[in-house]
């Protein structure tokens, strides 16, 4: 776990890091342990981690930024600095805050406590520019973040594997969401101008380079909140299930769609639901879409994985049936402009953000089309976040 040095942070980065160290000093006094834990998009690869598929996450450089410091007896004090609040609670007595961010923190705490691990009480700031509720994985970041942060604080030993199921599992079993391991993964596995290819079923993971200095990621948030998303999300697992189960009576040995072929699915098309049939296809195509895509960055074809990324936005569109109007807008929108490679819906759907792959000098051409277009059709703006690839969750010194 070797620290990142200050001249490795952007001076964006400086600035928060700063932020969250100057409010611990203001809030517990002396000198805490400062670590940086960042948000992350999904380049390509989307509703196939439940079906034991492939994504292609990546770490970003919108970050929370974690001051950490032991404290004596058994309380725990936290801080959010953005939200200017703060929580307790006794390392004997963890409950849920009755607020949800504590929660994140807490969640955490409670999966060291239950896996035996000898950890004290501590106090604790944070904040950052992860943007909430737009698709980067802001609840990742806290409950990964400090995870590492009090790994390395109480010297408790655990691999960075362990982390990232311990922090899924704070979200699953404390928080209450049932989100897979892609977040965090990419949070504490993100390497500096890469992106990650995950296996989700066997958690083998492979880098592919993402060097293309010009070349960054745009999200574009609908600022539509998700209401469908958890509902539909579920309808979706279970029509690919259904899938699976129809088409086990063929071949024997079928776990998920990860084991179904295109091929497969075709010879018996007739027997299935035409509705689970769309939902079986798109899951094979995206899967063979991940892999075609790491091709790609391997010969540096950067426009041919943009259009991988449009026909992914596609399949999410006329077969997973998980856009909606404000996305296609927008993804529209950025198909018309010179220097955006791709672009598509990114998260559960139903509202959100798009992520497009734009060369710096189109960013602008971009903001301006898709907010032209989005405010003829709903009368406001879209919010963007411009990002770089960046290395996952470290402990960082400043001087």
């Amino acid at each position: 776990m070797s620290p990142l040095t200050q001249s490795v942070l952007l001076d964006g980065e400086r600035l928060q890091a700063h932020k969250a160290l100057s409010a611990f000093r203001d809030a517990f006094g002396g000198e805490p342990r400062l670590f940086r834990s960042p948000g992350r998009v999904n380049l390509i690869g989307e509703h196939t981690d439940y079906n034991d598929g492939f994504v292609l996450p990546a770490a970003v450089d919108k970050a929370v930024y974690i001051a950490v410091a032991p404290a004596p007896g058994s309380r725990v004090e936290i801080r959010a600095v953005d939200l200017g609040e703060g929580h307790a609670f006794d390392l004997g007595r963890l409950e849920k805050s009755g607020r949800r961010w504590p929660d994140y923190l807490i969640g955490v705490v409670d999966q060291l406590i239950k896996r035996g691990a000898e950890v004290g009480a501590f106090r604790c700031a944070f904040g950052g520019d992860v943007p909430i509720a737009a698709g980067m994985s802001s609840s990742a970041a806290i409950e990964a973040g400090l995870a590492y942060a009090l790994n390395a604080l109480f010297e408790l030993g655990l691999d960075l594997l362990d982390l990232v199921k311990l922090a899924q599992k704070a979200e699953n079993e404390f928080v209450g969401v049932r989100c897979g391991i892609m977040d965090q993964f990419a949070n504490i596995f993100g390497r500096e101008k890469s992106v990650l290819k995950l296996d989700c079923r066997s958690l083998d993971w492979a880098y592919y380079p993402f060097d293309r200095p010009d070349l960054g990621v745009v999200l574009c948030d609908t600022r539509v909140m998700r209401e469908l998303a958890s509902s539909e999300y579920n309808v979706r697992r279970r029509q690919c299930e259904e899938g699976v189960r129809s088409l086990a009576r063929h071949e024997a040995g079928l776990g998920s769609l990860r084991d179904v072929s295109r091929d497969l699915l075709d010879a018996h098309r007739e027997e299935l639901d035409p509705v689970v049939y769309k939902r079986c296809a798109y899951v094979i195509e995206e899967n063979g879409r991940v892999e075609a895509a790491c091709d790609d960055l391997g010969r540096g074809d950067f426009a041919a994985f943009g259009r991988r990324m449009s026909a992914s936005h596609a399949g999410l569109r006329d077969d997973y049936e998980v856009s909606c109007r404000e996305l296609d807008i927008l993804v529209e929108a950025a198909a018309g402009v010179r220097g955006v490679y791709g672009s598509r819906m990114m998260g559960a759907g139903f509202g959100g953000c798009t992520i497009s792959l734009v060369e710096d000098g189109a960013v602008g051409a971009l903001e301006e089309a898709a907010t032209g277009a989005f405010r003829e059709a709903f009368g406001r703006a879209p919010r963007f976040y411009v990002g770089r690839l960046r290395s996952g969750t470290r402990e960082i010194r400043l001087s």
